[in-house]
């Protein structure tokens, strides 16, 4: 298992094209990953599970991933997010 916590930068956090581009390269990998938010754990594949987190800019949370490719899901997501998306505009 790798776990990271890292806190969102971009203004409007996982919503809308943001969550979108994290769940699409969530899906790249083939570990098992979730995103964890004051206690409430939901898949990292799922729009409706990261949508329901309602994560905001300045919210810290923590990326999950168990799998072949778990350091590589991890790192992957955790630099997109500090990068506040900017490698998918």
């Amino acid at each position: 298992m790798t776990v990271k916590k890292v806190r969102i930068r971009n203004q409007v956090g996982l919503h809308a094209r943001p969550a979108t581009y994290f769940i699409q390269k969530a899906n790249g990998y083939k570990s098992t990953i979730w995103v964890e938010r004051d206690g409430k754990r939901v898949s990292a594949k799922s729009l409706l599970g990261i949508l329901s987190l309602g994560i905001i800019g300045g919210t810290d949370i923590t990326v999950i991933a168990t799998g072949i490719d778990e350091k590589e899901a991890v790192d992957g997501l955790v630099d997109l997010i500090e990068t506040g998306f900017m490698e998918l505009s």
